[in-house]
């Protein structure tokens, strides 16, 4: 004799998704960063005097390996330009910002050709440095 089976339905109620889904939105808001140069491996040049500079719209880095990197992820001096004038805009003089991070044994060859760049998008280089640590201590 043969029973007749239930059909059951498997189903996932609505509110968990949405639970899940506002979840999720959370975790990648909370990751998320508009300009993450963590990877990045360099130490910076020192200086006597620094002055402290305003908030950047842009953050090139050359680093250890003499990769240029703009906000975070690695480009070409020779894309530089094109990059950094899409993505200062229209922003007026005086506040197109762009952070220059150079490891401490760049040659020449290596950031002449990123700040030429910056120059021809028309940002404003602000080069990073560490201040100067005395060794004579009074």
């Amino acid at each position: 004799m043969k029973l007749p089976r239930k059909k059951l339905t498997a189903s996932v109620p609505s509110f968990a998704m949405g639970y899940i889904g506002f979840l999720l939105l959370i975790f990648f808001v909370i990751l998320a960063r508009a300009q993450d140069d963590s990877h990045i491996q360099w130490q910076p040049a020192k200086l006597k005097d620094v002055e402290m500079a305003a908030a950047p719209l842009a953050s090139v880095a050359i680093d250890t390996g003499f990769k240029t990197y703009l906000d975070g992820k690695e480009i070409s001096p020779d894309e530089l330009a094109s990059a950094l004038t899409t993505l200062l805009g229209d922003t007026p003089s005086g506040q197109r910002n762009v952070f220059l991070k150079v490891h401490k044994e760049a040659k020449a060859s290596h950031f002449e050709p990123v700040i030429a760049a910056i120059s021809e998008a028309g940002g404003d280089l602000v080069h990073i440095l560490e201040p100067e640590e005395n060794s004579t201590k009074p």
